[in-house]
């Protein structure tokens, strides 16, 4: 189940958020190591997916990965448009900060059919291992 949560009082945001954490909970992070991952990644047979936030994403990411922000796959209508992005024959490999809205997203696109398989390292963690950082794009004037 989703939850909407835009335009919360604080006490409905404390409440959303503990249900996230309980839910995400059951989704357990994947068991490769980052250095499968990565193999996974370079032979194709994964993607990383980039769950967190627009503004986390502008501040950088990991090169290749796609932008799917947790809080739009709460949008029936974003969510549909997000999922399209989104490979079915690949692993999708679900990082964020510390790895909770990874395993939320996860729970959410394995219901849809998608091999997900969300990543305990958070995005630091991923350069630290040896994952490109993206390049910076030039804005548009």
């Amino acid at each position: 189940m989703k939850w909407k949560y835009r335009g919360l009082s604080a006490w409905g945001g404390l409440a959303l958020l503990s249900c996230v954490v309980l839910s995400a909970a059951a989704e357990s992070p994947a068991q490769e190591s980052l250095a499968v991952v990565k193999k996974n990644i370079e032979e194709k047979k994964g993607v990383l997916v980039d769950v967190r936030e627009p503004a986390e994403w502008k501040e950088g990411h990991i090169a290749g990965a796609i932008s799917v922000p947790l809080i739009d796959l709460d949008d029936d209508a974003q969510a549909v448009v997000l999922k399209q992005k989104l490979p079915k024959n690949q692993i999708l490999y679900t990082y964020c900060v510390v790895g909770v809205r990874a395993r939320t997203a996860a729970e959410w696109l394995r219901k849809d059919g998608y091999d997900v398989r969300p990543l305990k390292a958070g995005y630091k963690d991923l350069l630290k291992a040896g994952f490109k950082k993206a390049e910076p794009q030039p804005s548009n004037p």
